[in-house]
């Protein structure tokens, strides 16, 4: 994928991160709002007892919100894996170009942990909508399994990317000083 396709898609994908987000936040507020567990309550319930104690304090209306945010789910993490992967090519790419070798040589690898994210919470959607619609509660614990790797994989790529954004801005920042130190010696020539 050449470099302006992959800026294009990184800008797409990241608009569509903070609009399924936005989406599923709605959704989890209306849950919230009728005063049970939260959707991270049930992705680390860890057992079948402590699943059907949360679905039967969410009530219908609760568990219709539940599957209605997992459903919409499945494109947030979509999206979101999509960004943070091309975000943490963007950053071994900006680390080659700074010659930061050490975070160059972990974006051989930490660009894909935003990808396992995703399908470990795609996994963790089957099991938790099989488990709600009164299917396979021996999942749970694989459930909260998923969740937890899910967590640990996409908190490493945010970072990741978080440091390459920040090399970015530093690079601009010391070209621009770098630049406005040439345009001032050209404008003094006697320092």
């Amino acid at each position: 994928m050449n470099g302006s396709r992959r800026k294009q898609l990184l800008v797409v994908s990241g608009i569509a991160t903070v609009v399924f987000d936005a989406a599923v936040l709605l959704i989890e507020r209306r849950l919230g709002g009728l005063g049970g567990p939260s959707i991270l309550d049930l992705e680390f319930a860890g057992s079948s007892a402590k699943v059907a104690q949360i679905a039967s304090e969410w009530g219908a209306q609760g568990l219709h919100y539940a599957r209605l945010q997992l459903w919409i789910d499945f494109a947030f993490m979509l999206s979101y894996g999509t960004f943070f992967t091309l975000a943490g090519l963007a950053t071994r790419d900006v680390a080659r170009a700074q010659g930061r070798r050490w975070l160059a040589r972990a974006g051989s690898v930490v660009p894909f942990f935003a990808a396992a994210a995703a399908a470990f919470d795609a996994c963790e959607n089957v099991i938790w909508l099989l488990i709600l619609g009164g299917h396979a509660g021996s999942l749970a614990p694989v459930g909260s399994a998923c969740a937890a790797l899910k967590f640990a994989l996409i908190g490493t790529a945010i970072a990741y990317a978080i440091c390459g954004l920040l090399i970015w801005l530093w690079s601009l920042r010391t070209a621009g000083s770098r630049s406005a130190g040439v345009s001032r010696s050209r404008l003094r020539p006697w320092r």
